[in-house]
């Protein structure tokens, strides 16, 4: 089953967030099926699609932690806000013509 997760990292800037996006590396996370970053009134906003909630947490323990580290230090200032909604229907737009 899908699942979606809306981060909200402990910093605003968008270039923190490319910072972290370097430390990731090229490679895109297994299960990875789209990510969508964005500014809000009180921060960044990550949405991510993954094939199944077993990929958003793997990536989340294995991956984005370390590359938190090294951008914000070994005791960031915070974890990311993490909200997880199970896909339930999905309905995508399709082209005209």
């Amino acid at each position: 089953m899908q699942w979606i997760a809306v981060a909200t990292p402990p910093f605003a800037a968008i270039e923190q967030f490319d910072q972290v996006m370097e430390q990731l590396g090229a490679d895109e996370p297994a299960g990875l099926q789209a990510r969508y970053v964005g500014s809000t009134g009180d921060g960044l906003r990550v949405v991510t699609l993954w094939e199944s909630k077993e990929h958003a947490d793997r990536f989340f323990a294995d991956r984005l932690g370390p590359a938190f580290a090294k951008v914000l230090g070994p005791e960031p200032a915070g974890r990311p806000e993490i909200v997880g909604i199970a896909v339930a229907r999905s309905y995508t737009r399709q082209p005209v013509g």
